[in-house]
Order: structure tokens, then C-alpha cells, then sequence
């Protein structure tokens, strides 16, 4: 039932063992392995509790639990990781792609798969499990019987998300792998293909290898990956000089810029930095007024200068406890005193819109719900940024409460109650948002306006009427479970909202100003309807025509028909219409058609499936190769494959290789 560990010894980083001072048994007795006892059951799985996850599982697939060994374990594994996934989005956790949250979209994904590959599971289905966990777990654990609304909604956004990713990945992956690969070895570099380009991670890549026979080259993968990263370092090479001392053992970096936008500085150091073969010069003040970049916040901007010269503030940033100003040319006198000043237009803008991301934190979780944590922001003076956690597109209804919320907040001209020093202890007493996973000190400064509490260490407007106006722009997906909203404030949103009317006034006038403009715009889009329709079927009887036709001249070899011509349309898409429906047909046929279209050449390969099993063909493969004759690439599956490129001219080549290439084929 359980496993005793005698806890005696201090290993040594030498080897020798020291006996502890105080020694110990530790006991590690499974909840699970009781249940299994107490209950008489053979595994943990026929216990009460994954016996109702199971069933559940038993009744969405149609699969029966004991019925096989490999529906069986991918049971269990679904069982065993819904628990894990759901308690971790009921204790705050959500899937993302670093840290913890990352381990659990890793496990999701697991799951997902299993149900993907064994219990035939196409669509979400996880999510629908976890009321069965609720009614097991519910009455000892309340936080997953009160978050199970939560759990599902982001178990299905995940689900929904892999699934696109999976669906590609493993059609692709079978490509590889049906393409006459006898060493049963998957390339590094195809893996990483998968991994890079579309989503792919490579540990499952590895564990759908495995399961039919395949191993994975992963020295190849490793190569590729630091090849990659290798040309990101080279995109970003920075050359940093060293630092030249102006002023020693003086005080650095002190921000004055809550009260202030000018101050008299010293310049204490200065280096010379070359980026992409451009130089940077950064500029160290005892004293500072300009904001460096922090909390998603960009940095200042401004002038130093003295009586005879200017030099331009470009930007200001952190580096280790230093505040850095990159600026346009080295003053002729660094010893000299300057003044500071930021430029002010900016500054108000920034923190218009630093306030404005507050109050929209705010408005979120009040219209969303508490689980809405920030997970990014980006405040310019032209707009905002913000990323959070949420499992769904936000509706127009939810996205309109928001705005009117935020709206109303200004209007109200809330002040901003600022404490500058305060403990962490504090600011916890005062409900204060901090943000998840960032490290703070003991001394914090708290924001206020209202019921918006948050710890920040940005710049905000002294009251919220300055902000004048809030407009969302856009509301996207960014990963799953984070969404982003885009959004202006002040003139910019005013700006915003006239771009619209101008817009709407023009689409109008198109309509030619009608009465009622939402009735004449379905009108058009029902007719628009009706004329694709007919289009539609004049294409489809336009292919069946041409695709009589290009059969009737077809040349067989044995009982196989093969078509190697170029055909006159107005759109690639027609070549499909002709070929794709013979994939299926009864007999054996292979077609490569290609057309010219705008001083383009198009290609479109059919293999029927019998012809792509019997002789090991692969259409995706295939028509690669016959692409670099119209100087294009391609792709498909391996009963049909397309391909594009910019010369014509090569469309006959191509026919041509295909010709000996299948008579040498069929005749081996």
C-alpha cells in the first residue's frame, strides 16, 4: 500500500555519507493504492475514483474500457491527466507556452492526442469530462466544483486549438513517413519543419514515430534548431564598447520624472554601442527625469542641452541597476552640466494610455470574471496593448460593456491616489493587482483611481477625465487562452471614430444613400449569393465536360489511364474540380494537368488511392519535383498535390517528365 523511505544519511558533494543528526522514516501512502485495497480492484483505474471519468469517456467515444489494450491505456492516460489539468486551471494556472503553464498545455496536449489517435476523437471532447471529475471530486475539493465553468471553457479553447495544429501535423508526418522511407528513420530536419513551422512539438512527433516502428534523428533536429538560432544571433549582432568614466563616485540613475520633466543632470558615463552597423550612443545621468522602459511601459524621449549645443534623447532603458539614454551624437563636452527636459506631449499621451490600460484591466475582470490575469501590455503614446487570460473570443456585447465601463470611469474624473513606498503586506491589505510571475521588492508603489488597485511603477494622469475618450480596435487571439485588445484614448480615438463615419459615409454613398442601408446591403449580398451559385455550377458542369473529355484522350498503360495535359481556365481552382473527384473512382487513373494564368504557371497531380498503396507513389512528393520546371514549389497529399510558379514555359517539360517517369515506374 505504501513505500517507506529511511532517511538517515547527508550525502557529501564527495561521496562520503554523514549521519544525520535527527533520522527519520518518511511514508508515502497513495490515496489511490488505499482505494484499490480497500475496494478489491486490480488497478487504481477500476477504483471509484476514475471509474466515473472512464465511463464517461466509454459513453462520448463508443469506445468500451477492457475491451483492448491500447483503448484501455489511452482511457487511463485521459483519466489520470483531465484530474491533473483541471486542478490546475481551477488553482489559477493556465496553458501557455513558458514556465508552469507550459507543462500544462503539455500534458493537455498528451491527452488530446491519445484521444485523438486511439479513441478516434476528432472534435473537443475532454472538456465534456470534467463534470464526471466535479461529481468525484467536487464535495472534498469546492474550488473545482466552483471553477468547473472555467476548467471547461479552457480545456475546449485548448482542445480546439491543438486539434487544428495535430490534424496538420500528423497528415504530414504520415507523409514523411509513407514515402518510401525503408531505414524507418525520420529526418532531424523534417521534424523540425514540423516543430518550426507548424507547431509541432517534438516529443510527440517522437511518440507517433515510435508507435509505428520509426525513430527520430534527433542530432539533425538539434543542428537545425541551433542553425536557426544561430541566424537569429547573427540578425541582432550588437557591438557594446566599454564604458568611459566622466564623473567618478558620484550617484547614478536617480528618477526624479514622477514630479518633474526637466531636471539639471551630469553625465557620470558614456559608451558607444554599433547596431547593424550603426552607432548608438548611451548616456548615463546622476539624475534623471526621462522614464526608462519598464512594466510595458516604452521609455522617454526628449533633449539635453546646454547653451550651445542640443543633443537628441531617443529612448530610455534599463540595464542592470543603470538608467540608459540612447541618443543621437555624443555631446562635444561630456564634463559639462546639461539640462534635461522630456518631451512633455509625449510623456501626457504615455500616461493617458499607461491609466487608460488600468481602467481597462478593471472593466475585464469585472465583465469577464476574476480568473482574467494581465499577461502583457504595451502603453505608447499612440495607443495600448493588453494581453490577458481569457478562453474565448470576446463577444460584441462583452467588448461594448467593457468600453462603456471604461467610459465611465473617465467621465467621472476619477483622481489618482498614488502611495510611492509601501510594503508588499500592504498593498496585499489594499487589494492591489500585481502581476503573475513578477518579482517585486520590499518597498512598492501602489496606483489608484477608484476601485482600480494595482501595483505599477509607470506614469498616469492626475485624473481621468485628461484621458478624454477609450476606443477598442481590435480584440484577438494571441495563444491559447490569451486574448489581446488594441485600443486608442484622447485624439487618437476621436481620430478613430471619424475614419469610421468617413467610412461609413462613403459606403453609403456607394448604396447611393438608401433609406435603409442594412436592407439594400443583404439585398446585394443575397444576389451576390445567387450569382456565385450560378457561377459555381456552370464551373462544375465546365469541369465534368473537360474532365469527359481529357479521359476519352487518355493513353493507358495496362488497366491504368494517364492524363498529361494543359488545359485553358481562368482560375487554378478548376484543375481540382477536374482531377480531385477521380480519386475515388473505380478506375485506376493518374492526371497531371496544368493551365497558364496571368504569366503564371499552375500544376495539379491525381493519384487515384488504390495506385498511391499498390506502387508507392506520393503526389505531394512528386509534383515538388515537377514544380522546379515552372521555377515553383508545391505540396498536397499523397493522392493529390498542387503546385504554382512563374514560368510557363515549363509546363511542357514537366508533362514530359512525368511521361517517363511513370513508363519507367509501371514498367519495373
Amino acid at each position: 500500500i505504501w513505500n517507506l523511505v529511511f532517511i538517515q544519511f547527508n550525502r557529501k558533494s564527495s561521496g562520503a555519507l554523514e549521519p544525520l543528526p535527527m533520522k527519520h522514516v518518511d511514508t508515502g501512502m497513495g490515496f489511490e493504492r488505499l482505494c484499490r485495497v480497500v475496494q478489491k480492484k486490480d488497478s487504481n483505474y477500476d477504483t471509484d475514483l476514475f471509474r466515473p471519468i472512464i465511463a464517461e469517456t466509454e459513453r462520448i467515444t463508443g469506445f468500451l474500457y477492457g475491451k483492448d489494450e491500447k483503448t484501455d491505456i489511452a482511457m487511463r492516460v485521459i483519466a489520470d491527466h483531465l484530474r491533473a489539468i483541471s486542478f490546475c486551471i481551477a488553482d489559477g494556472q493556465l496553458p501557455s507556452n513558458t514556465k508552469a503553464g507550459y507543462v500544462l498545455r503539455r500534458i493537455l496536449r498528451r491527452a488530446v492526442r491519445y484521444g485523438y489517435t486511439f479513441l478516434k476523437q476528432e472534435e473537443p471532447f475532454l472538456y465534456k469530462l470534467v463534470p464526471s471529475l466535479v461529481s468525484v471530486m467536487g464535495d472534498t475539493f469546492p474550488e473545482i466544483k466552483k471553477q468547473q465553468t472555467l476548467v471547461m471553457n479552457v480545456v475546449e479553447e485548448e482542445e480546439n486549438s491543438f486539434l487544428r495544429t495535430l490534424s496538420t501535423g500528423i497528415r504530414l508526418l504520415q507523409q514523411i513517413m509513407d514515402s518510401g522511407n525503408e531505414r524507418k528513420v525520420i529526418p532531424g530536419s523534417s521534424a523540425f519543419e514540423l516543430y518550426d513551422t507548424y507547431g509541432f512539438p517534438l516529443d510527440l512527433t517522437e511518440l507517433i514515430a515510435r508507435e509505428q516502428g520509426f525513430t527520430v534523428e534527433r542530432s539533425g533536429f538539434e543542428q537545425a534548431m541551433e542553425e536557426q538560432k544561430k541566424r537569429s544571433r547573427n540578425a541582432t549582432v550588437v557591438e557594446t564598447g566599454d564604458w568611459t568614466i566622466v564623473h567618478n563616485g558620484m550617484e547614478e540613475g536617480v528618477f526624479t520624472g514622477y514630479d518633474s520633466l526637466e531636471e539639471d543632470v551630469l553625465i557620470t558615463r558614456y559608451r558607444v554601442v554599433r547596431v547593424k552597423n550603426k552607432e548608438q550612443v548611451h548616456l548615463v545621468f546622476n539624475k534623471t527625469p526621462f522614464y526608462a522602459e519598464s512594466g510595458g511601459q516604452v521609455g522617454d524621449s526628449g533633449i539635453l542641452s546646454t547653451a550651445s549645443e542640443q543633443i537628441k534623447i531617443l529612448n530610455t532603458f534599463h540595464e542592470n541597476n543603470l538608467i540608459i539614454h540612447q541618443a543621437d551624437h555624443l555631446p562635444a563636452h561630456p564634463e559639462a552640466m546639461f539640462h534635461a527636459r522630456v518631451d512633455e506631449e509625449r510623456r501626457k499621451m504615455t500616461a493617458s494610455n499607461h491609466t487608460a490600460t488600468h481602467l481597462l484591466h478593471f472593466a475585464l475582470r469585472q465583465v469577464l470574471g476574476k480568473h482574467v490575469e494581465q499577461k502583457g501590455s504595451l502603453v505608447e503614446p499612440e495607443r495600448l496593448r493588453f494581453d490577458f487570460s481569457h478562453f474565448k473570443k470576446m463577444t460584441p456585447e462583452e467588448i461594448r460593456k467593457t468600453e462603456q465601463l471604461v467610459n465611465e470611469m473617465i467621465r467621472k474624473n476619477i483622481a489618482r491616489n498614488e502611495m510611492r513606498s509601501t510594503t508588499m503586506e500592504k498593498a496585499r491589505e489594499m487589494g492591489a493587482i500585481a502581476l503573475f510571475g513578477e518579482k517585486y521588492g520590499s518597498s512598492v508603489r501602489i496606483i489608484r483611481f477608484g476601485e482600480s488597485v494595482e501595483l505599477c511603477g509607470g506614469t498616469h494622469v492626475d485624473s481621468t477625465a485628461s484621458i478624454g475618450l477609450f476606443r477598442i480596435t481590435a480584440e484577438t487571439s494571441i495563444a491559447a487562452g490569451i486574448r489581446r485588445i488594441e485600443a486608442v484614448t484622447g485624439k487618437a480615438a476621436e481620430d478613430y471614430i471619424n475614419e469610421r463615419i468617413d467610412l461609413l459615409d462613403t459606403i453609403l454613398s456607394k448604396l447611393n444613400n438608401p433609406k435603409n442601408p442594412l436592407a439594400a446591403l443583404e439585398q446585394i449580398l443575397e444576389e451576390n449569393t445567387r450569382l456565385r451559385k450560378i457561377a459555381e455550377s456552370f464551373q462544375a458542369e465546365r469541369a465534368a465536360r473537360l474532365q469527359k473529355d481529357l479521359l476519352a484522350s487518355a493513353f493507358r498503360v495496362g488497366e491504368i489511364r494517364i492524363v498529361t495535359e494543359k488545359v485553358q481556365s481562368d482560375t487554378p481552382a478548376l484543375l481540382k474540380d477536374i482531377a480531385f473527384p477521380l480519386a475515388h473512382a473505380s478506375e485506376k487513373t493518374i492526371m497531371l494537368l496544368g493551365t497558364e494564368l496571368d504569366g503564371k504557371a499552375h500544376l495539379a497531380l491525381m493519384i487515384s488511392h488504390d495506385l498511391v498503396k499498390t506502387l508507392n507513389l506520393n503526389a505531394a512528393v512528386l509534383i515538388k519535383e515537377l514544380a522546379a520546371e515552372i521555377h515553383g514549389g508545391g505540396g498536397g497529399q499523397p493522392f493529390f498535390a498542387t503546385a504554382g510558379g512563374t514560368n510557363p514555359a515549363g509546363l511542357p517539360i514537366a508533362f514530359q517528365r512525368m511521361r517517363e517517369f511513370l513508363k519507367t515506374k509501371l514498367a519495373s
